[in-house]
């Protein structure tokens, strides 16, 4: 039996360098798929879709909001060609009514241990029109290594540098930020994997330089010590979101990888500046995630807090608007004050205001968006500086092929001076 697994497209934000991940939801998914069906993917953001590709059943993978869209407009194209369609993946919880309309079933929640049962409903022509196992998570014992071999790794690269490779540790988040839908996706409770099963997969990955994706590393101070000694001795290079700003705890990243973390930057008080600081003096690099249009955001707001930005020398920045996405505490706020503009999710990016502010105009705030990106980057353009960060990781590598070196020569040693006694 063939599958065929669609990644459907979605718009770039027009200020960054166009560039493309190898996607971690549907890597994930196929994980959990039959051993014996035969599978046929398709990342539609660096390849183009054959409709004419012939498949018993079409599964479509949706983590974006934006990707809604085109994932209805693909199911719809299908289902005119008598295929069945099964949708999944983060978005579909978040649009699922509306994604019932263009689908045969959907699969809500997390896939593992769950997905056969799927293929078998199709077999038997019996598919369930929703599976629905939100909040019902499986044990995290039950995740196994992605299915990298899926891809076609030769189009994940910029400028001819391979792109990092998406693998995760852990899954939910006890923390409750405003803008996040992940209490709602993943729950409030931390769910780590077991550490020799990341391990395993960080070793069966062939590439030196990983993204862990992880909702944040810093929800368990005693998990992200043994995660961190554990990956250690592969000498890989790994990128992040937050982890715990402790001196055991940093020290222990750099030992075990850490090149570079995206790290929210909420205002300009000298907790973030010092917390920003004690990452660059272990030689982590900060990429800062900046939301414009809060509450308390007006024009000369932004512009101080990009000239904070620069004071601070963040080494690169990515500024979004916020975007209340469905099931979240921001978009319920903004829905009760009637300041939501409207559900064109296309346009629900992260570059475009789908909302009014409360202390700028909608154009406003456009503007200062824009502003924010080009002022950041008026004097060092964002590929130069992330050049500079790739250069750093290079400088890395080759203080660890040193290392490894040095270390197989001294071991060696005794052995040499027993020859030559002899």
């Amino acid at each position: 039996m063939k599958v065929k697994l669609i990644y459907p497209r979605w718009p770039k934000l027009k200020n960054q360098p166009e560039f493309n991940l190898p996607p971690h939801g549907p890597v994930v998914f196929a994980a959990s798929l039959p051993r014996d069906l035969e599978i046929s993917f398709c990342d539609e953001n660096v390849e183009s879709l054959d409709f004419n590709e012939d498949a018993d059943l079409i599964f479509i993978s949706v983590m974006l909001t934006c990707q809604i869209p085109r994932a209805w407009e693909i199911a719809d194209q299908y289902r005119a060609k008598g295929k069945k369609v099964v949708f999944g993946g983060i978005a579909v919880q978040l649009h699922a009514q509306e994604t019932l309309l263009h689908a045969d079933s959907l699969f809500l929640g997390e896939s593992e241990g769950r997905v056969a049962a799927v293929v078998e409903d199709f077999k038997k022509d019996a598919l369930k029109k929703v599976y629905d196992y939100h909040l019902e998570f499986p044990d995290t014992a039950l995740i196994s290594n992605a299915r990298r071999d899926i891809l076609n790794r030769a189009l994940y690269n910029f400028r001819g540098v391979q792109m990092v490779d998406l693998v995760h540790a852990s899954r939910g988040c006890r923390f409750n930020c405003f803008p996040c839908c992940t209490p709602y996706l993943g729950g409030r409770n931390f769910r780590p994997r077991p550490i020799e099963a990341v391990v395993k997969e960080f070793e069966s990955i062939n590439n030196n330089r990983l993204f862990l994706v992880d909702n944040s590393l810093a929800q368990d101070d005693e998990w992200e010590k043994e995660l961190f000694k554990a990956i250690a001795p592969m000498k890989k290079k790994w990128i992040s979101h937050p982890i715990k700003d402790d001196d055991e705890i940093l020290d222990l990243a750099v030992k075990a990888g850490c090149w570079y973390v995206y790290q929210a930057i909420v205002d300009t008080s000298d907790y973030m500046r010092r917390r920003i600081k004690r990452l660059k003096e272990r030689g982590i690099g900060v990429e800062g995630t900046v939301i414009l249009g809060l509450d308390h955001h007006d024009e000369d707001y932004i512009k101080r807090l990009v000239d904070f930005l620069l004071e601070i020398n963040l080494d690169l920045a990515e500024f979004t608007v916020l975007t209340p996405f469905p099931h979240t505490p921001v978009r319920a706020e903004l829905e009760e004050e009637k300041r939501i503009l409207h559900n064109d999710w296309i346009k629900y990016t992260g570059g475009e205001v789908v909302f009014k502010p409360a202390k700028m105009s909608v154009d406003s705030l456009q503007k200062m968006y824009d502003y924010a990106w080009t002022a950041f980057y008026a004097d060092c353009s964002q590929e130069l500086k992330m050049a500079k960060l790739y250069i750093k990781v290079i400088e890395k590598e080759k203080r660890d092929r040193t290392y490894k070196r040095t270390s197989l020569e001294t071991k060696r040693q005794p052995q040499q001076v027993h020859r030559e006694a002899v």
